[in-house]
């Protein structure tokens, strides 16, 4: 996997499962987007994308200096509600030509964080495959890491999908990383998933700040 490597990170979705739009729910004195974006600058990541749709204005208000980072990039994605392949587009438009590698990250995973995004940087630095994933006892999670021969495919999306196709359709092409904890797969999809995900988080240790932030 070449490098730099981006971060997309998908958060403009309507949340239309969840009632509202969940990315400014507070989940343990944090908004949910904050998490993943705190995951995301304070890996090794050498740039990132949050691509923001719905409600985009309130959300970048309440998130104020947590965007001020240097290697943090906001991106709106006005054409949102056709799905989520519109914002994997629009971030990978943003970075192809100076990353050679994209990782994209859900908005809604508090649980993915900064050494799990490290440990797929790190695996893939030392694979010539240019699809990463994270699994645990052969089940696919996420994020996930594509390098530049995949670009186009993913360009070619279209509809409320992510690019699990293009994963399924090329297992010779896929580094599969092994993680011994599949709740950092868990995302909060509906209102009963908060309480079981806060749970979690309060049993790690805090959340340190990173530098710009």
């Amino acid at each position: 996997m070449k490098t730099p490597i981006a971060g997309i990170l998908l958060a403009a979705g309507e949340s239309t499962r969840f009632g509202k739009p969940k990315q400014l729910l507070t989940l343990s004195g944090r908004f949910l987007i904050e998490w993943a974006l705190a995951a995301a600058l304070g890996s090794h990541l050498d740039h990132v994308v949050l691509v923001l749709g719905c409600e985009h204005e309130r959300i970048q208000r309440c998130l104020g200096s947590s965007t001020a980072h240097p290697k943090c990039e906001i991106l709106v994605n006005p054409d949102y509600r056709s799905g989520q392949s519109t914002s994997l587009q629009a971030g990978l438009i943003r970075v192809r030509h100076d990353f050679p590698s994209a990782m994209f990250l859900l908005g809604d995973q508090p649980l993915v964080d900064a050494a799990l995004i490290n440990l797929l940087l790190e695996r893939c630095a030392g694979s010539e495959k240019p699809i990463c994933v994270p699994t645990h006892r052969g089940t696919r999670g996420n994020p996930t890491l594509f390098g530049s021969p995949f670009y186009p495919e993913i360009l070619k999306l279209a509809g409320d999908k992510g690019a699990r196709g293009i994963i399924a359709a090329h297992p010779d092409q896929v580094l599969a990383v092994e993680i011994p904890d599949p709740r950092v797969f868990l995302d909060i999809d509906r209102r009963e998933d908060v309480e079981k995900i806060a749970a979690l988080l309060e049993s790690r240790p805090p959340l340190r700040k990173t530098p710009g932030t």
